[in-house]
């Protein structure tokens, strides 16, 4: 292998210098064809005084400049212009882009990997001593360096330059400080010749020869070094690693990477450099007592970021005011969450949390002084709180329990960090971030910047108070919490107070209702801190409530995605935990904590959908008004399950009674969705009427009708008129036509009149199976049916539709009458279908007659009543 390298290396710098003399001969034809254009059309003189060293020129010099009307006169006129030919010649081809670009790079790169390999070959086969590998690879090194500098120079005086060829030059610099830098570390790491100190000056001196050369030689220069650079520890590399000397190199090649960047402003070279510092310093993270020299990387990295690369602080690049620059910001967070993960992978170790809780200061050291990197605090907080969350999760492995134990790694250890310096950690974090988050408004002509202050302000005290609690107080009543909680709501109150009544500023609308927004999350804190477990969802639905009337009174839009992004995490908790607080619910019908749980966030949502309808229609409306509905089914709908199943809210499956009961909650409330609709106009109401209609007739087929049929299963009914049937069937009924009723006129004639179809459909049910009570006792589903039941289904049949038919001649109501025809028309085929031939003897002929004689009966009425025909008026005797 070592030999193919070393062949592939020679060729292609035996390739790379006959593109290099090919080039040459270019560049001298063109200076014969420029030379005879020039004999035809002399070059225009050069203005010295247009160079930008040139003093300005003044108005009369500029004047006097200008060219008289004789020399304008003489003027050639301008060359007719060609349209360009659609096959550029300018443009290389693919034989030109290989023989003198990619053979090049190449060329280059093998190069160095033929250095490298070579060293490690050496090393495998003992066929040289260090002592002689070190001196060899340096004067490898010195060999290409030279080379690249040489190639340079001559091509600065030709114009190779212009040409579209790969920088031969470059390249083979950037080769000779890949083998340099490996040289000096592999004599520094591998044999012991040089001490710490004197390695880290050799490799400062590489560094700044890379970064010295880079700027003669351009970015290609750049990437192949500093990528080489970050590379090399892998390629050249020892049985035992050294972490110190590793960082040591790294923080160096960091430096002149930075250094580079910030000279030339190459953005994409410091997220390079970023990048590849950031994947080194996760390096053997959890390797015991690493701690040190990791600590080392991530600190230097940090100060260097800081140094060279945030922009408006100290040697960085200029910044615009007000604006929060990405790379600024992502540079000091890579390095913070480098920190975060140090702590997470030594147990939170005591060294591991100062080095964390140090750079965390920094950070926001850094960002008040720049506003470049106002990003990277925000992200302070965020890992703040991943540090003591996890710190809490391991004091609680319930709270990370799935299904075959609570997940690896999680549990104290004995080498854990001691929770005095946690506290203080907490406390010091709490005041910087609260404070530099008040403090920050004003500051700023940017409204970005303020607002991620007060957000990270308001988030870092409550987010680091909550995992205190869990880890101290293990999520059960804690006063003292409470007392914090309290404390820490009324600094927020103190903070909005004085942010309301200041001058008006950029981002500070946002920044007071932030505040105002922790007032109420530290409030609800507070009762959940002194109250049960399942005041949590009542303390949060009351936020939510807070939040909508806050935003009532200033018009932030934040505010109102807040309440209901609020109302979206109360949905969430009680889908974690339908009972609120487990199995303590009890088995108390009514007045449990389902009626806190539920009722408590119902009303609050139902208010906040009135605070904010008042400042129009919007998504955030919609989400509360979706969990006021919801809360208020879900209420009565887990009290019925609550009461039918003595506290068994998980049963698996529903019985007749707790169908029913359901049934007549939805229609219930769909009847007052209809009503509430027309007056609120509100889509989510208008589709939760629709919903709860189709939800209660799918009960209706489905339950009532089949899976809790008393005529199909053997369910008890218990007494003979009040039993469950009426609750059942004929409620249900008369709540179906009176929804039939809310709709009419409001919806389409089909929709309403199917709503009618079903209360008539639920009324015969009550009828037919009350008929089976009588005759059959308790259990409907047991037992022939008689000739005297059969004839009492006909006569109560007609009974109803008669009802029904006097019922809509006295409103009048035309639906009324068109169900007593529907009635009629059933028992009229009952009759002749099942009665002609199932009754005998007398029940038979009276079934017959009976009709028949109210049939008569119809007619006369719908002949006498309702269809009378008026005599025709009176001839006059004109006519």
């Amino acid at each position: 292998m070592e030999f193919i390298v070393g062949i592939i290396a020679l060729a292609a710098f035996a390739m790379a210098r006959n593109a290099n003399n090919r080039s040459k001969e270019i560049a001298a034809r063109l200076s014969v064809i420029e030379a005879s254009l020039g004999a035809a059309r002399p070059a225009p003189a050069l203005d010295l005084r247009r160079s930008p060293l040139a003093p300005p020129i003044s108005p009369a010099d500029e004047k006097s400049s200008e060219p008289s009307v004789e020399q304008r006169s003489v003027e050639p006129p301008p060359a007719p212009t060609v349209a360009p030919s659609k096959d550029d010649p300018t443009k290389p081809g693919f034989e030109e882009k290989l023989g003198t670009r990619w053979v090049v790079w190449v060329g280059g790169l093998t190069l160095a990997l033929g250095g490298l390999f070579l060293v490690k070959y050496s090393i495998e086969a003992g066929l040289l001593g260090p002592g002689v590998r070190v001196l060899l690879g340096g004067i490898f090194a010195l060999g290409l360096l030279a080379t690249g500098e040489i190639a340079r120079r001559r091509e600065n005086d030709s114009l190779d330059a212009v040409l579209p060829f790969a920088n031969i030059p470059a390249i083979l610099t950037a080769a000779g400080t890949l083998v340099a830098f490996a040289t000096v570390y592999a004599a520094y790491a591998l044999y012991g010749f040089l001490a710490p100190a004197s390695a880290f000056i050799l490799l400062g001196l590489v560094a700044l020869g890379t970064m010295a050369a880079a700027l003669l030689h351009g970015p290609a220069l750049a990437g192949l070094g500093v990528a080489g650079a970050f590379v090399t520890p892998v390629l050249v590399s020892s049985g035992t690693p050294d972490y110190w000397a590793l960082y040591v190199y790294i923080a160096v090649v960091t430096a002149s990477a930075f250094g580079l960047a910030r000279i030339r402003l190459w953005r994409w070279l410091a997220l390079t450099t970023i990048a590849f510092g950031g994947i080194w310093m996760l390096f053997d993270i959890a390797v015991p007592n690493t701690i040190t020299p990791h600590a080392f990387d991530m600190i230097a990295g940090f100060v260097l970021a800081a140094l060279l690369v945030v922009t408006g602080l100290m040697f960085g690049p200029s910044a615009e005011p007000g604006r929060i620059e990405p790379i600024s910001s992502i540079s000091l967070a890579v390095f913070l969450f480098g920190a975060c993960a140090l702590v997470l992978n030594t147990s939170h170790a005591d060294s591991a949390m100062i080095v964390f809780a140090g750079l965390t200061v920094a950070t926001l050291v850094v960002a008040w002084r720049a506003e470049s990197a106002t990003g990277a605090v925000g992200a302070a907080a965020l890992f703040a709180f991943i540090v003591f969350a996890e710190w809490a999760i391991r004091a609680n492995p319930d709270l990370a329990t799935v299904a075959g134990g609570a997940m690896p790694g999680i549990g104290t250890r004995a080498d854990e960090g001691s929770i005095n310096l946690h506290l203080a950690t907490a406390a010091i974090f709490a005041l910087g971030f609260g404070a530099a988050g008040f403090l920050a408004q004003g500051r700023s002509v940017g409204a970005i910047v303020p607002v991620v202050w007060a957000a990270s302000g308001v988030f870092t005290p409550i987010a680091l108070l909550v995992a205190l609690y869990a880890r101290i107080a293990h999520l059960d009543r804690s006063i003292p919490f409470a007392v914090l909680a309290i404390v820490l709501a009324a600094a927020f109150a103190t903070a909005t107070e004085i942010l309301s009544k200041r001058d008006a500023r950029p981002g500070q609308a946002i920044a007071t209702a932030l505040f105002a927004t922790g007032t109420l999350a530290a409030l609800a804190l507070a009762f959940t801190f002194a109250l049960e477990k399942g005041w949590l969802t009542i303390a949060l639905a009351l936020m939510s409530l807070g939040t909508a009337w806050i935003s009532m009174k200033r018009p932030i839009p934040f505010l109102r995605w807040l309440a209901a992004i609020l109302a979206g995490i109360v949905v969430l908790r009680i889908g974690y935990e339908p009972r609120i607080v487990g199995n303590e619910i009890g088995t108390t019908p009514i007045f449990n904590w389902l009626l806190l749980g539920y009722g408590i966030p119902a009303l609050s949502f139902w208010l906040a959908s009135y605070f904010m309808g008042k400042r129009g229609d919007d998504v955030p409306l919609r989400a509360i008004e979706s969990a006021a509905i919801l809360f208020t089914v879900l209420l009565a709908f887990m009290e019925i399950r609550h009461y039918v199943n003595n506290g068994d809210v998980y049963r698996a499956s529903a019985g007749l009674v707790e169908s029913g009961l359901q049934v007549c909650v939805a229609l219930a409330m769909a009847i007052g969705l209809e009503r509430l609709r027309i007056r609120s106009g509100s889509i989510v109401h208008n589709v939760a009427a629709v919903l709860l209609t189709v939800l209660a007739g799918g009960a209706i087929l489905f339950g009532l009708f089949f899976l809790e049929n008393p005529t199909i299963w053997p369910y008890r009914i218990e007494g003979e008129f009040i039993n469950e049937l009426v609750l059942c069937y004929a409620l249900p009924s008369v709540l179906a036509l009176l929804l039939s009723y809310a709709a009419a006129g409001q919806r389409r004639t089909g929709y309403v009149n199917t709503i009618a179809g079903g209360a008539l459909v639920l009324a015969i049910a009550y009828i037919s199976f009350e008929i089976r009570r009588l005759y059959q006792g308790p259990v409907l589903s047991h037992g022939g049916t008689s000739d005297a039941e059969q004839y009492t289904y006909s006569v109560a049949w007609l009974a109803f539709g008669v009802l029904l038919l006097v019922a809509g001649l006295v409103m009048p109501s035309q639906r009324a009458r068109l169900a007593s025809a529907v009635m009629i028309t059933l028992t009229v085929l009952k009759v002749f279908v099942i009665d002609m031939s199932a009754l005998t003897g007398a029940y038979r002929a009276f079934s017959f007659i009976g009709l028949g004689l109210v049939l008569m009966a119809i007619g006369w009425l719908y002949q006498r009543v309702l269809f009378r025909q008026k005599p025709p008026p009176a001839s006059s005797g004109a006519a």
